[in-house]
């Protein structure tokens, strides 16, 4: 199974996985809009790291599920 079928899969059968996913472009949105500021201050770049720190966790987390999903459906 293709990587994004397996993920089109999970978000209809995993709430885990859908949880994790809807964080993870939650986070995405938030990013997107402190990008679109010509300056950050002090704390927000210190959001900005967090944030991706955040999403990456959330990425991580997703992929581990769908290698899961795949050892236990061989």
């Amino acid at each position: 199974m293709k990587e994004k079928e397996l993920k089109e899969l999970l978000l209809k059968k995993d709430e885990v996985f859908r949880k994790a996913h809807k964080q993870h472009i939650q986070l995405e949105k938030k990013l997107e809009k402190l990008k679109q500021k010509d300056f950050l201050t002090e704390v927000e770049n210190m959001e900005e790291k967090e944030l991706k720190k955040k999403k990456l966790f959330l990425k991580d987390k997703m992929y581990y599920l769908m290698i899961e999903y795949r050892k236990a459906h061989k």
